[in-house]
């Protein structure tokens, strides 16, 4: 029954609407969590070693990190799995152009396809900078996330590489979160405008949320 329903457009969609529901939630709680940098040092770090000692004793250190970092994994694969297999389904289904050339829908939904590319080379790009210091621009300091932080929103790349990002995933959550709501079930005459005004508002809180930590070092808010 799991391969008939995997095999099937309709359970792709659904596997895609779960998953990113699944990472939608993750978003939301890491945003405030970031922007905990703004009350110091002191308050960022200790939240850091909190999210390490979730559960303790029950669970041992790191464990429940790690349990969220496995289904955070599980997601991001299976998103991009059932959204790769779809999309080579629609050029089969269609494997000549359209003849009306001008775009018929939204610019967040023609770059859904290269938005995901993006986040998924940053996210490689981010774990990297700030978890396993491999690619972190200064002198990575393992337990001392805040200091991490400016140092990687100190140099222009690291700017630039994390807004553009933030602002391919608002366009990912603009288009997203209203398509898993119509995979769902969730839709409707009445129900699609405030689907569509919850899709935006969540999009560009995420996106100004994120992006308010770059500009925090920048502006000299956060040092």
């Amino acid at each position: 029954m799991a391969r008939t329903v995997w095999d099937s457009s309709v359970g792709k969609k659904t596997v895609m609407a779960v998953s990113g529901i699944v990472m939608l939630l993750y978003l939301v709680a890491h945003m405030i969590g970031n922007l905990k940098i703004y009350f110091g040092a002191g308050e960022f770090n200790s939240y850091a070693h909190w999210l390490r000692t979730v559960g303790e004793p029950f669970m041992h250190y790191e464990w429940t990190l790690w349990l969220i970092r496995a289904v955070l994994v599980v997601a991001v694969v299976a998103h991009a799995t059932a959204a790769y297999q779809l999309s080579r389904r629609d050029i089969k289904a269609r494997p000549s152009k359209y003849v009306h050339k001008k775009a018929r829908t939204s610019y967040a939904t023609r770059t859904m396809r290269w938005g995901g590319i993006i986040l998924g080379l940053f996210i490689v790009w981010h774990l990297l900078d700030l978890t396993t210091g491999t690619a972190h621009p200064g002198g990575f300091q393992a337990g001392h996330p805040y200091q991490n932080v400016v140092d990687t929103f100190s140099t222009w790349y690291g700017n630039v590489v994390y807004i553009v990002a933030m602002l391919a995933l608002g366009l990912h959550i603009r288009h997203g979160f209203w398509s898993a709501a119509q995979t769902l079930g969730a839709g409707g005459r009445t129900r699609d405008r405030v689907l569509k005004t919850a899709a935006n508002v969540l999009a560009l809180l995420l996106t100004a949320g994120f992006i308010a930590v770059p500009v925090g070092v920048m502006t000299g808010v956060v040092s």
